[in-house]
């Protein structure tokens, strides 16, 4: 029952048909109506399934991580690293971000017409006015409520809702401390469970990822008949552009380190992670793609558990290179167009800004331009009027450059944790599991 076509070619199909089906539909009156009523849901279910799952993979995976440590200081280290390689990363990020964004100026192509149009375009637009709401509440809260919100008050809370991943982290490490404080023959039933649900859920997840290929042809044809018209997003090619470059530049990065501190060839590392990677760009949501991503980095990468375990959720939630290089290059970009004049010290404030609001940022479509409006109110140049001019700018092109910041966004939590795995020699053979590998002892003999 061996599938001969890897899964990540599979999934190519998939979206390249995908695309071609969309682009049709966009041909015909009712093709549109058409895909929202009978082709979206199917990527929709796909993706509810992808989040159903998230939760209890990382609680059973985590747990099992913790509680197979034995010594506590392991769990010390493998965070401290975690942490400042991911800080570093993001730094790398930014940096080039602003390099590319500096060195193309695609904001001084712009003209007083096209920005006139694009306000005129998206005025009083509902999706635009929440993100500008939702950071103004950031901005307002105390400079320690992001640890408040790390805290939950209420466990089964916490746990109905993807956007809590750090407060169900929170619990999930010290719950397992203490399991680790206990006798362990009082805590083996606990550890028994929790790792018979960890293999159960990586079993879904191979389960689900079966309609991959199908899921993303429908969540890519609905991307296509939903896209902004053509001549704006002509008008937006070189800002979109710069923003792939500085995207390419941080595979590139991740290559080089994978190859240096791993010794593993990256265009192999790029090959196995490639299914979660095109599933991100499919969702445009790192927590979706989160379970795929831990099986991937797992079973054909050769990451230890108790390094992914970690590494990869906490990833998912204050690792944000993609989101903060786009956040670099948007508000310079948004400044050039604006004619306001930036200084080294206002771009060094771009840097630390983006850096703070990528911790904690929920890791769904769209958090990427709540977390601009922050840094653009960092910078302190910006009246409100030019912020909401700003994103109405780039409003129109943020769906497709999401989903390509996202890719890389789990391209670098796969890429730390193989960098953390290496320096703890927690980095092993690949053992890779099919969802078949045990349906001869359930089948009829």
């Amino acid at each position: 029952m061996k599938n001969k076509l890897p899964l990540h070619l599979k999934i190519l199909i998939g979206m390249l048909l995908g695309v071609v089906f969309g682009f049709l539909m966009t041909k015909t009156l009712w093709g549109k109506p058409f895909i929202i009523s009978w082709i979206k849901p199917w990527g929709t279910i796909f993706v509810n399934l992808l989040k159903l799952i998230a939760i209890p993979l990382i609680v059973a995976s985590l747990l099992k991580g913790i509680s197979d440590l034995k010594d506590i200081s392991k769990f010390a280290k493998i965070g401290g690293r975690s942490i400042l390689i991911y800080i570093g990363t993001t730094v790398v990020a930014i940096t080039i971000g602003l390099l590319a964004v500096n060195f193309i100026k695609p904001g001084k192509g712009i003209s007083d017409e096209t920005i006139t149009q694009l306000t005129e375009t998206y005025a009083g637009n509902s999706n635009i006015e929440k993100k500008l709401t939702t950071a103004h509440q950031q901005v307002e809260s105390g400079p320690l409520d992001f640890l408040v919100d790390m805290v939950p008050s209420n466990l089964f809370k916490a746990l109905s809702d993807n956007g809590s991943m750090l407060q169900v982290i929170f619990f999930v490490i010290f719950f397992g401390i203490a399991m680790l404080l206990i006798p362990e023959e009082k805590s083996k039933p606990i550890k028994d469970f929790f790792d018979g649900l960890n293999d159960i859920v990586l079993k879904m997840v191979d389960l689900i990822m079966l309609g991959a290929p199908f899921a993303v042809f429908a969540l890519l044809a609905t991307v296509v008949v939903s896209s902004e018209s053509s001549e704006i997003l002509v008008r937006l090619l070189a800002y979109s552009g710069t923003v792939v470059l500085g995207l390419m530049l941080m595979i590139v990065f991740y290559s080089i380190l994978v190859a240096v501190f791993t010794k593993k060839n990256p265009f192999w590392f790029l090959k196995q992670l490639a299914p979660a990677q095109l599933l991100a760009f499919t969702t445009s949501s790192s927590a979706a793609t989160l379970p795929v991503t831990i099986e991937r980095v797992e079973e054909h990468i050769g990451v230890d558990k108790e390094v992914s375990s970690f590494v990869l959720p906490v990833g998912a939630t204050i690792n944000m290179d993609g989101t903060s290089l786009y956040q670099a290059v948007a508000a310079v970009f948004i400044a050039q167009a604006l004619h306001v004049d930036l200084t080294l010290l206002d771009q060094m404030t771009i840097i630390l800004t983006a850096l703070m609001a990528s911790i904690g940022s929920a890791a769904v479509p769209g958090a990427g331009m709540v977390m601009l409006v922050i840094v653009l109110q960092a910078v302190g140049k910006f009246t409100p009027e030019q912020i909401a001019i700003g994103l109405t700018l780039i409003f129109a092109v943020d769906r497709p450059l999401d989903m390509l910041r996202t890719t890389i966004n789990v391209t670098g939590d796969a890429t730390v944790s193989m960098l953390v795995a290496k320096s703890l020699n927690k980095l092993h053979k690949p053992k890779p599991v099919n969802w078949d590998d045990n349906i001869d002892n359930i089948l009829p003999k």
